[in-house]
């Protein structure tokens, strides 16, 4: 990570290496043909982590890792970015933080989140926050196509994030634990 360089610029620089890794990618939405930029969901994910350093105020924690991860963290997943090209432009720890956000599609699909989570589990609790932060804006009115049964599964999977990672900050847990109750409304 170029520590030479300002917060602001050094945030600027990863949101812009974001933007063209995920340009012309969607998001889909609740509504039937209509679609937001991917890049849309990075912003949402880094502005929450941001929200939730304020709020912790704990001057010990690495805001910059968390934030970084936050902005980056599904190029490796998404985008045809790789992990040595994050770690030659940001550092080892924020390669560390976006491989553990990055689920193993080798492994079956009911095994991936339990594998990230084990992964993200040995990681610092900065990196925690993002995943934390993640699930949170990712617990709004699910995609249109969605099924009862799928929206349940997400809720549950929700629940398994905030029990494994919801002690690394009690203001993300009580954001988290506020969205899945919150999110009974699309069964």
């Amino acid at each position: 990570m170029n520590n030479s360089k300002s917060q602001a610029d050094l945030y600027r620089d990863a949101l812009y290496f974001a933007c063209k890794a995920h340009e012309g990618q969607k998001m889909s939405t609740s509504i039937p043909n209509v679609e937001f930029p991917y890049f849309l969901h990075i912003t949402e994910v880094m502005t929450e982590t941001l929200i939730a350093f304020q709020e912790t105020n704990n001057q010990k924690l690495n805001q910059d890792l968390g934030v970084l991860v936050a902005i980056l963290h599904d190029t490796i997943e998404d985008t045809s970015v790789t992990l040595e090209e994050i770690e030659t432009k940001y550092g080892t720890e924020v390669k560390n933080g976006v491989w553990a956000m990055t689920k193993n599609e080798i492994l079956p699909k009911e095994k991936q989140m339990n594998d990230s989570l084990e992964k993200l589990l040995k990681q610092p609790k900065e990196v925690q926050f993002v995943k934390l932060a993640d699930r949170i804006v990712n617990l709004k009115e699910p995609p249109h196509y969605w099924n009862l049964e799928k929206r349940k599964r997400y809720q549950k999977e929700a629940q398994t994030i905030l029990e494994k990672l919801g002690s690394t900050n009690e203001y993300l847990a009580k954001r988290l634990e506020d969205k899945i109750k919150n999110y009974e409304q699309y069964f």
